[in-house]
This record gives structure tokens, sequence and C-alpha cells, in this order.
């Protein structure tokens, strides 16, 4: 992937080699949005979307050279291990990549937190302030107290045999506080008066469509999961991962037709019937535009 073509994150699994380990999709949590995976040791590039809440990213194995950059940037690279976080609150998608440099497998933690829920932390602990969410980033920082926050979402949601909505809930309100009291900037952009889509929104439109890769293309389907209207939903849809719904739809597809043709001895018309074309040969054609080769020769 060229810094120019951008994908979402917040499906992680269907982009990022590795295995999502755990998530909370499962319990009724307003406030907060988490996944923890394990990844690749070596990942070339990535693309974190630009949705409307912060992200935080939280290492909980490994050690790794992490490199980021805005599109047309220079990299900027972190060296984390285990315990190091990221904040991020990019207004557009920013590129990835990273290396693991210890034996011990990279596994990370995804947290997204409401907008609501800091807003409210921020006037609480600022006497006066609007509540305007306007945090500075971090890569590759250190931060016990919130480390010790974060662990709690992991025991929560790793072992636990029902993981408690209202104890989740408890965690996000901590870490809000935590964040407005130590990493509020005053010069940063408010982060509320972007108008973008949230991630559960984006995370519920791609789970719809990895769902539906062997049908048509239906963008009403996908506009009606996030509550939006086409036109709305579009809009947003694009500024947060630079594709338009159709163009990510389609990556998807070469997503799961190259894992396919990698990890099984399918034929490449079962495969190329698997995510929704009804000919090898207009199957192969998408494929070598998308990946740059054919399918047998992506196969060998």
């Amino acid at each position: 992937m060229t810094s120019a073509e951008r994908t979402s994150a917040t499906g992680l699994q269907a982009h990022i080699r590795g295995e999502r380990l755990a998530a909370s999709d499962e319990i009724s949590v307003s406030d907060v949005l988490v996944q923890i995976f394990t990844r690749e040791r070596i990942e070339e590039s990535v693309t974190v979307p630009a949705v409307a809440e912060p992200l935080i990213v939280w290492v909980l194995s490994g050690d790794a050279t992490i490199e980021e950059r805005a599109a047309g940037e220079d990299w900027l690279a972190s060296k984390v291990s285990t315990g190091d976080f990221f904040l991020t609150t990019s207004a557009v998608p920013y590129e990835m990549r990273w290396r693991v440099t210890s034996p011990e497998p990279f596994v990370v933690m995804h947290i997204y937190l409401g907008l609501q829920l800091l807003e409210r932390a921020i006037r609480e602990t600022h006497e006066g302030a609007s509540g305007s969410i306007r945090l500075r980033e971090v890569s590759g920082g250190r931060d016990e107290t919130l480390s010790t926050l974060l662990e709690q979402f992991r025991v929560e949601l790793t072992a636990r045999e029902k993981t408690s909505a209202l104890l989740m809930q408890g965690i996000a309100q901590c870490i809000a506080v935590h964040l407005a009291r130590r990493y509020l900037d005053a010069e940063a952009e408010n982060i509320a008066e972007r108008n973008a889509l949230p991630a559960y929104k984006l995370k519920r439109v791609v789970l719809t469509m990895e769902a539906h890769l062997d049908e048509a293309f239906r963008l009403a389907d996908l506009a009606h999961a996030a509550g939006m209207s086409e036109y709305h939903f579009s809009r947003l849809f694009k500024r947060a991962t630079g594709h338009s719904p159709s163009q990510y739809f389609i990556k998807l597809r070469m997503t799961k037709a190259k894992q396919q043709l990698i990890e099984t001895d399918r034929s490449i018309i079962d495969i190329a019937l698997e995510v929704g074309y009804s000919s090898a040969s207009h199957f192969s054609q998408v494929f070598k535009h998308q990946v740059g080769v054919p399918p047998s020769h992506y196969r060998k």
C-alpha cells in the first residue's frame, strides 16, 4: 500500500495481518469501544482512519519499532515495549508500519472513547472550561496510571466468562478523567467540532460489508447500518478512510481473496464466487488492478 492509498483500520482484522483476540462488541457500552489484537512481526503499511473519537493504542506484549506519517510527510519512528501507548486525534487518515524486535508476540489494545464522556470529564476537571476536547498527540509514551486502568479492560475482556458493561463503562470514565487531567492541549483542534464518522458506526459498516462480500454492493444498506442518509454517509466514510464505500468494498473483497489464495488450495473460480464474482476472468481483472498481479501469480 502506498501513502496515497487509504484503508480503514476500524475493521482492523480485515486489513492488518493478525488475529483479533477480544472485543467489547457484544456488550452495550455507548462510551467506549475496546479491541485486542495480536499482530504479525513485520507490517509494511497500514492506515489508521480519521474517526470522531480519539484512539488509544496500548502495547500489551512485545517490543517494536513503529513508524508513523501523514500523507506526503517523512516517517517518524518510536521504539515501544510492553506498557507504552499512543494517543491519536488525527483529523485525516495516517499511515503506520512496524517491525517487532523481541521474541514475544506483538499484542496491542485499541480503545476509542466517546466524545460526550470526554466532554463531561473536561468540564468536571477544569472549572470554567467549555468541555472542548483538545488532546495532545502521544507516540510511544508511558503512563503507569493509564496502564493500570487499561489493564482492567484486558482482564475484563479476556479473563471473565461474562464481560460487565457497567464495569467497562466505569473504567472508561476513569480513563476520560485521567486524559482530561493530563493530556489537554489548549492549542489543539477541538475534536468535537469535526463532522466525522464515529468509530462504532464505521466498525458496524465494515462488519456489514464483510458479511456480504459475495453479494452486490448496496449503498442504501450500509447507510442504514450507519443510521445516515446515503449522501451524508458516503461523504463521512470517504473522509474517514480515503475511499468511497464502493471502493472500500472492493478492497475488502480483494483482502479476502488474497487470504484464500495463500491459505487454501481452492480453485480461483471458487474464490471468485465467494467474493462476489461469477466470472473468473472478471475477478482476475479486478484482482490484478487492485493487487498488481493476477491471482495465479499472487498464489505462487
